[in-house]
């Protein structure tokens, strides 16, 4: 089988070491393999999303010293394809419109009759389901969710191949799982049109990506990746969830800590080779 994995960061803000590590880490991997590393722009948050950071992402990878193929492909050029992804849920009766806001989510799950704290997931608070029932209607631009009772019906052999070393193994995905640890989750935002996990796979499956690259903290999501390939009859890649680069206080880096930003490493003299043996490779 032949190997294809891929980076895809998002433009809204400056690449960082772990940014470096994930991409570099993929790209080795590609190599090493004889298979074929693609770069991917995850820039459906056109909030966030600037086309300086987009410009300032070819030129860091590029000083890094890694190639791919062009063109790139770009969520931004895919919304039709998410659009008829959801058009294919929704037939089928497994999406339903969410009015509720953060704090409706939230105050529902506090109230006394729940008698437990709320849950977090792999999608954030755990979805009470107090739009469930309302009149299907039509799909409009209002927030999708995904009905995973209705979901998990007639679905068998949720499971997938990680090679990571904290995960490796076969995963074996239980319906329990889905219902109490992630509940129904958001297909399709209101101001996107689509959600990181439909874009993500369907993406993913367009790109004819083998293997999945990716930071530990995305593990718990992959549940909901394999959901959503057996719904829309997608392969599932074989996953490698790295370890996450962190800072001196074990925080995990993000794009708002610019004092790791590879720019920055770049003009204060250090070379890719620095790079790497910054994080560990």
């Amino acid at each position: 089988m032949a190997f294809i994995t891929r980076f895809a960061p998002s433009p809204t803000g400056p690449l960082h070491l772990g940014h470096a590590y994930s991409a570099i880490f993929a790209h080795d991997m590609a190599r090493a393999a004889d298979g074929m590393f693609l770069l991917r722009i995850e820039d459906i948050d056109r909030g966030r999303c600037r086309p300086e950071w987009e410009s300032q992402i070819y030129d860091d990878l590029g000083w890094l010293g890694l190639t791919w193929p062009l063109p790139v492909m770009r969520q931004s050029d895919r919304l039709a394809d998410y659009s008829k992804a959801l058009d294919r849920l929704w037939s089928r009766g497994l999406l339903y419109r969410c009015t509720c806001t953060r704090r409706d989510i939230e105050t529902a799950l506090s109230a006394p009759q729940e008698g437990a704290a709320p849950q977090f997931g792999p999608d954030g608070l755990i979805y009470p389901g107090s739009c469930r029932t309302a009149p299907i209607g039509q799909r409009t631009g209002e927030v999708l969710r995904l009905n995973m009772a209705a979901a998990l019906e007639n679905l068998t052999d949720l499971n997938f191949l990680e090679t990571g070393s904290r995960h490796a193994g076969r995963i074996a995905l239980t319906r329990e799982s889905y219902l109490e640890g992630i509940g129904d989750i958001v297909i399709a935002r209101r101001d996107m049109g689509t959600s990181y996990h439909l874009s993500v796979v369907l993406d993913d499956a367009a790109q004819g990506i083998t293997h999945v690259v990716r930071g530990e903290d995305l593990f718990e999501a992959t549940a909901i990746h394999v959901l959503l390939q057996r719904l829309l009859e997608l392969p599932t890649p074989v996953y490698h969830h790295h370890a996450l680069i962190r800072d001196d206080q074990g925080k995990r880096l993000a794009k708002r800590d610019d004092a790791r930003a590879l720019a920055k490493y770049r003009a204060d003299g250090n070379s890719p080779a620095d790079i790497r043996a910054m994080v560990g490779l």
